[in-house]
């Protein structure tokens, strides 16, 4: 019984559902970033390297017979899944690093507005001087 208020106490206060919202969102990031990749910076990347492709390289393991089809390494597609790894991978740093400057922006402003409490003793001797001028 100690278990399941346990897990009704995980699942409630939010850590669950924290969980669940950050990876919906996630998945709709990936979308965005793969859309950016694909769709905005692999094609300039394309016209400079002459549209590489290594999705054909493969080294035949085994030639095709009659009744079994070849047996390949396709290292080509495992080399543009790297670059598109990598790629991605430098995309979203960039992202997240702009996200935590402006963040960090956020933060500075508020607190250089932000006064100081006065301490009690300068409370105290403000309120001393400011009976002795009655």
């Amino acid at each position: 019984m100690k278990i399941i208020n346990e897990f009704k106490e995980f699942a409630i206060k939010g850590n669950m559902t924290d969980m669940a919202v950050g990876i919906i969102i996630g998945g709709a990031f990936g979308k965005i970033v793969t859309s950016l990749v694909n769709d905005v910076i692999m094609p300039p990347i394309g016209i400079m390297t002459g549209s590489v492709d290594f999705a054909d390289k493969a080294i035949v393991l085994k030639n095709a017979t009659e009744s079994a089809t070849a047996v390949t390494l396709n290292y080509g597609v495992f080399i543009n899944n790297l670059i598109d790894f990598f790629i991605v991978a430098f995309v979203i740093f960039i992202v997240i690093k702009q996200i935590n400057r402006l963040r960090r922006r956020e933060e500075e402003a508020p607190e250089e507005k932000k006064v100081a409490p006065i301490p009690q003793d300068i409370k105290l001797l403000t309120e001393i001087r400011d009976s002795l001028r009655k």
